[in-house]
């Protein structure tokens, strides 16, 4: 085992004692072992202690360099030797790069879960006593893009996804000096086995048919074969991008959001009995009873203009919400609306709150990317696809 001798500046640590430094007093001892221990390595290297005559030496000392290391106390300032070939290298900063490691990960995970990077820092701060820029912060984040980019396009041609649900978010994002909105897209599916997964994310100017198309493209680029249904809102140019890329596959459209489309046209008094047949014929258990009870609606509120138009929307949108009820029972529950999708979207939307404007597009595809990442494998995958 290695000895190591030290020559202790003991005014200056008699002098951090007598002050009640222990923060400089810990920083100052680190600094002479970690010192003495890379000196020792040097010896080792060049086989002679120093002034030693050897016939074994392979190098000559070359003086010093000072090198800074991060660690848990704060910032290190050691003197890293050196020889004259520059063929010595010391592993004190590579048994010790897990530390300024750990701290980097720290900050991109404080980022990713939402705190902002003016607070980031004052957190460095406080636990390791030193000071870093927002923009350290920021380009540490960049880190992410890689790991990010590689997920968001991963190969999905191994498993098949019957049901995919598909849904857009906004956010704020600067751009050319002035703050623009954006639309982010998410799919998630459910695969036969009844696991959730997050299949990706895109963000585009607009939610239109275009950018919904090149969406759906690029999932199909990845392996996504046509699924048996795709559930979103009514959105046209959705739907429109679904029955272009999907052929062949079933729309359903959210229940939920359905629903509330009818109650928002329905008039502010006196709709009670029009909403209870309306959860009536959602609650019911067959696709017949759900058409028996749709009209027996239409039939009684007919001749009422004041639900006109509510009526109307009933009457168009209705077989496109219960195309659930054609597949197994055990699943309907799952595949009749979005909501498992806008849960997905609120945790999203938390973390998204405290940044308020993006700086660019990039970043706002890089915290959405990596909040969905973590949210896929710490929450969704254990989810099974049915519901408890």
């Amino acid at each position: 085992m290695t000895q190591l001798q030290f020559n202790l500046d003991m005014d200056f640590l008699k002098d951090s004692v007598l002050n009640s430094d222990l923060n400089t007093v810990v920083k100052s001892a680190l600094v002479l072992v970690l010192n003495e221990f890379m000196e020792k390595e040097r010896d080792e290297y060049l086989n002679a202690a120093a002034y030693e005559r050897s016939s074994d030496r392979i190098d000559y000392r070359n003086g010093y360099y000072e090198r800074e290391i991060v660690m848990s106390v704060g910032k290190l300032t050691l003197k890293v030797p050196r020889t004259r070939n520059g063929e010595f290298s010391t592993s004190v900063f590579e048994k010790y790069a897990r530390h300024d490691q750990a701290l980097i990960l720290s900050m991109i995970e404080m980022v990713v879960n939402g705190v902002s990077t003016r607070k980031v820092t004052q957190i460095v701060e406080q636990l390791c006593g030193e000071t870093v820029s927002k923009s350290l912060v920021s380009s540490l984040t960049q880190k992410l893009d890689p790991i990010i980019n590689t997920w968001a396009n991963r190969p999905l041609n191994t498993t098949y996804y019957p049901y995919i649900f598909l849904d857009a978010m906004y956010i704020k994002v600067r751009e050319h000096h002035q703050v623009v909105s954006k639309a982010v897209y998410i799919a998630t599916a459910i695969t036969e086995e009844n696991k959730r997964e997050i299949l990706g994310l895109s963000v585009d100017h607009v939610e239109s048919y275009e950018s919904w198309s090149r969406f759906l493209q690029h999932l199909k680029s990845r392996g996504i074969q046509s699924p048996k249904l795709v559930i979103s809102d009514a959105h046209q140019g959705l739907r429109k991008a679904i029955q272009r890329e999907f052929i062949g596959t079933t729309w359903q459209r959210c229940n939920v959001h359905f629903k509330r489309n009818i109650i928002e046209k329905l008039p502010k008094k006196d709709s009670g009995d029009f909403r209870l047949m309306i959860r009536r014929i959602f609650d019911a258990v067959t696709l017949e009873d759900m058409r028996k009870f749709k009209d027996e609606l239409m039939n009684q509120y007919a001749e009422d203009r004041r639900y006109e138009k509510a009526l109307t929307v009933l009457d168009e949108g209705f077989e496109d919400t219960i195309q659930y009820m054609n597949f197994p029972k055990g699943i309907r529950v799952n595949i009749r609306s979005t909501n498992s999708l806008e849960r997905l979207n609120q945790e999203v939307r938390r973390r998204e709150t405290v940044i308020r404007i993006f700086p660019n597009t990039q970043s706002a595809f890089r915290l959405v990317g990596a909040v969905l990442m973590h949210y896929q494998e710490n929450d969704y995958s254990k989810r099974k696809g049915l519901s408890r």
